[in-house]
């Protein structure tokens, strides 16, 4: 993105400070928007497709997801999931989704080709009332699950998500110097050419839409690696999103995460419960028994009776607006994780681990138990994926998308137009050195605040002070 940066009109003179002072922040606004605005695009046009991840799903798998006629009778889950793994055999149950309504199949997901964070198994879908498989569907190769691949970390791993990250930080420098450009700026005559007009809409589409871009990155940061994993510590510091140790007397010895437990995104427990230490099932008796993949263990309740003795306290999961998801124990000593995901409010959210055995509840955590850094991150997230407010907060989202795509592109589209033959066509460098120690300043806070926009701020100012002033060519290129 370039800066909104217009001539000043003859009446309205800008002192030699200020225009110093403009002119340090235009350049890092030029650069900082032509270096991450590739990165931004994909991330903008890769979030408004996601917006629509469940009725585009919906649509695509009707045909094994819905059933011709309501289901009266249900066989039982454990024969329903016996079902689900004759499709694979010697697959691992990751978890079981039961239908929400009579003329819904049950998901069944099994355990697939990869493995670790955002690891996807195979869906297999049963008809409840026949125990019989209507589809099956690999979750790692759906479309949605290669725009959120994009969308994450660039189909590039670890590296990828880094660079999102940078480019994410950046945005949000982006939009605070675009805010200065604005507002400190001269007057702006009315615009005429065709640059002037692109000058405008840049500068309006900011103005209007800044705060929803802000808060589209805001509440999309702690899934990152780096600035998340840092917002984790710090909750864990304050104590705001750690559970009261009274749920599980000594957890020393539990070193299972209920966040470990699945990273399936359509079975994770929720955010705010990723550092909940899983309890061991108590059953000693049945404990030195040996078992796999956490379908009937031996001597361990059925689901349905998991279930049953789950529903008291649950707080509220009505079918129509929330989805019941049982992750299953993977050993004799493993548990039962409930999971309730409202499909709006996250205030509905709950994660309860269940005693295989005695179907007791050892840990129930929820709403109540919440930090308000916890709160505040999980109601990002439901507004960030636009299912907070149903169809009002879906259409925000998506005109945040569109307004960073509309601020790239009519930033883009300036500089190419305004570059001279030859050269980037940067603002030159400000002659004061306080105005430029200032502004420097100002972005090593920001630096701080995002380590990794900090890190690359260093890099590039090194660059530009050990090598492009210092090279002829190069200093006459970048300015």
């Amino acid at each position: 993105m370039t800066s909104v940066h217009v001539q000043p009109e003859t009446t309205q003179p800008i002192t030699a400070t200020s225009s110093q002072r403009y002119r340090a922040v235009w350049r890092w606004h030029f650069y900082a928007g032509l270096l991450v605005a590739p990165i931004l695009l994909v991330l903008a046009v890769t979030g408004a497709i996601y917006l629509f991840k469940e009725p585009f799903e919906e649509w695509r798998y009707q045909d094994v997801r819905t059933l011709s006629s309501p289901v009266t009778a249900a066989r039982p889950l454990s024969e329903q999931i016996a079902a689900a793994q004759q499709v694979r055999p010697g697959a691992e149950v990751m978890s079981v989704i039961p239908p929400t309504a009579p003329d819904r199949t049950t998901r069944v997901i099994l355990q697939g080709a990869d493995t670790g964070p955002f690891a996807e198994g195979v869906s297999v879908y049963v008809n409840p009332a026949t125990a019989t498989v209507t589809g099956q569907i690999d979750d790692s190769a759906t479309f949605m699950r290669v725009v959120r691949t994009i969308h994450g970390e660039l189909m590039a791993g670890v590296a990828g998500d880094r660079v999102v990250e940078i480019a994410a930080c950046w945005a949000l420098i982006l939009v605070a110097t675009g805010a200065y450009l604005w507002w400190s700026g001269p007057r702006k005559r009315r615009a005429t050419s065709a640059r002037g007009r692109l000058r405008r809409v840049h500068a309006y589409t900011g103005v209007v839409a800044g705060a929803a871009v802000v808060f589209l990155v805001l509440s999309g940061l702690p899934w990152s690696g780096v600035w998340g994993a840092g917002l984790q510590r710090l909750q864990e510091t304050t104590g705001s999103t750690t559970p009261s140790a009274d749920a599980y007397p000594d957890t020393s010895t539990v070193p299972t995460l209920s966040g470990e437990l699945s990273h399936h995104p359509d079975a994770k427990v929720p955010w705010a419960a990723e550092r909940l230490p899983v309890p061991p099932s108590q059953d000693d008796e049945h404990a030195a028994h040996s078992g796999t993949g956490g379908v009937l263990q031996p001597g361990a309740l059925p689901l349905e009776r998991a279930l049953a003795a789950t529903r008291p306290a649950i707080r509220r999961c009505p079918a129509a607006e929330c989805d019941l998801k049982i992750l299953l124990p993977s050993d004799p000593t493993g548990v039962y994780t409930i999971v309730t995901a409202p499909r709006r409010d996250p205030a509905d959210a709950q994660t309860l681990h269940v005693d295989q055995y005695s179907g007791r509840v050892l840990v129930s955590y929820g709403w109540a138990e919440y930090g308000l850094m916890a709160k505040a991150v999980e109601q990002g997230i439901a507004l960030h994926e636009g299912r907070r407010y149903g169809v009002a907060n879906l259409i925000v989202m998506l005109g945040a998308c569109l307004a960073l795509i509309t601020l790239v592109v009519t930033g883009v589209w300036m500089w190419w137009k305004r570059r001279p033959r030859g050269r980037v066509g940067a603002p030159a460098r400000v002659t004061s050195r306080r105005t430029a120690y200032g502004v420097i300043a100002i972005m090593a806070v920001l630096g701080v605040l995002f380590p990794l926009a900090g890190v690359t701020m260093v890099a590039v100012l090194a660059l530009d002070l050990l090598v492009l002033r210092r090279v002829p060519r190069l200093s006459r290129v970048f300015g």
